[in-house]
């Protein structure tokens, strides 16, 4: 692998490499409105010599970009995926006000970092891929197997209305029709501080709404107090969390949770009528969504209250399941997932480190059709979503070098 890895670094181009990633970065694409960047894309993924480079709108002026790059061997082509749209940049420049990273999209550098919104999730991942096959072009390097390229939108979850994969719903129609080569292994371009991420928690949200009966504060006995429903009904829910934490932890990932994030209700002076409770609740790879679900819901249904209380139940954050999203985990001994990492320690010492995904993302729409999937890109996502989004020149230098070395078949015969 060291020969190859000395032709990619004599090859590779600073300054070209930087211009995709602020030009990328340039482009605004928060949720639900990814077309011009999509557009960018599809020009980049021409100047590959990519083919069958494709726009498909899975909603209104809402288009996924899809491309395959030849290789000539019949093995079953690499999927590189990441989503187009990024978290809206409301105080961003408030934040900055003065300064060069005053301008969320300026991709201004400053100390060895790129900054602005998408710069780590996931811009420079999607740049990584386009600038690793390029890099293996420079260098006169053959692909060892097709390359598929997928940039989908809609995966961010911040903006009303949006975000609940329907760019990655799409896509996977196309896999399952065979509009698309089905892939062999996914890397999917989530920041990962070009470690491997090779499991992910799942996840669902519940939002519970407590309904009794208003009465004036003189006369309560007229009323059902909706609050004190609730404070039975919170009671419930944390002794589950209780019984939850109790299962071992996975590895790579930890132990569950159910976690209430908010509680409202009352606000008058009388008994209160409405009260709401937010949770989520947190899986590990192996649990079954389904079954934690109506767990949930048999902790709350046995909790005795009023008969005149009603309790209901909403799930509004459907993914790759109706009421949330599905945890999953590519075993360690998944052959292009050890390669992969060879790669990486090879192009970056002290990186390639299998870990989990301290998030939920869309690589589980993968691997529930068989398909071996991962994580990896550089940028650190506890700062994204943040004003401190930003991603390190020379990790994202680095990612590129060793996509590239995996790209071109390093390390097939010994697997690193």
């Amino acid at each position: 692998m060291s020969d190859l890895h000395a032709r990619l670094v004599a090859s590779f181009d600073e300054t070209a490499v930087l211009d995709l990633l602020r030009r990328a970065v340039s482009v605004p694409s928060v949720t639900g409105t990814e077309a011009a960047f999509a557009a960018l894309l599809a020009d980049e993924l021409h100047r590959l010599g990519a083919e069958n480079v494709r726009t498909a709108e899975f909603l209104p002026g809402r288009p996924n970009v899809t491309a395959t790059r030849r290789s000539g061997s019949d093995r079953p082509p690499v999927l590189l995926i990441g989503h187009t749209d990024t978290v809206h940049v409301r105080g961003w420049r408030e934040r900055w006000a003065g300064d060069p990273r005053e301008d969320p999209f300026g991709g201004a550098v400053v100390d060895g970092c790129l900054w602005g919104r998408g710069a780590a999730d996931l811009k420079a991942g999607i740049c990584m891929t386009l600038a690793a096959v390029h890099l293996l072009d420079q260098a006169g390097i053959p692909l060892a197997q097709d390359v598929q390229f997928s940039f989908v939108g809609d995966e961010e979850s911040g903006e009303p209305g949006s975000g609940i994969s329907a760019g990655m719903r799409h896509f996977c129609r196309d896999l399952d029709d065979g509009t698309l080569p089905r892939p062999g292994f996914a890397v999917y371009v989530e920041p990962s501080c070009l470690n491997v991420y090779a499991a992910q928690i799942g996840f669902f949200i519940a939002d519970i709404t407590v309904r009794g009966r208003s009465a004036y504060f003189g006369v309560p006995e007229q009323g059902v107090d909706a609050l004190k429903a609730t404070h039975a009904i919170l009671s419930a829910l944390w002794a589950h969390d209780e019984r939850i934490r109790q299962a071992a932890d996975h590895p790579l990932v930890g132990g569950s949770f159910l976690l209430v994030t908010g509680i409202e209700g009352g606000g008058f002076i009388a008994v209160p009528e409405t009260c709401r409770v937010s949770l989520i609740r947190k899986l590990r790879p192996g649990e079954d969504l389904d079954e934690a679900r109506l767990a949930m819901e048999a902790a709350l249904h046995g909790t005795a209250l009023h008969p005149d209380i009603r309790v209901e139940i909403g799930y509004p954050a459907g993914r790759d399941h109706p009421v949330g999203g599905i945890p999953f985990e590519t075993l360690p001994n998944e052959p292009e997932l050890r390669r992969l990492i060879g790669c990486i320690q090879a192009a970056a010492p002290g990186r390639g480190a299998i870990e989990g995904a301290p998030f939920w993302s869309e690589a589980s729409f993968l691997t529930a059709r068989g398909i071996p999937a991962v994580y990896f890109a550089p940028g650190d996502i506890r700062i994204c979503h943040t004003f401190e989004e930003r991603v390190p020149l020379q990790e994202y230098r680095e990612g590129i070098l060793a996509l590239a070395l995996f790209l071109a078949g390093a390390g097939r015969q010994t697997c690193c």
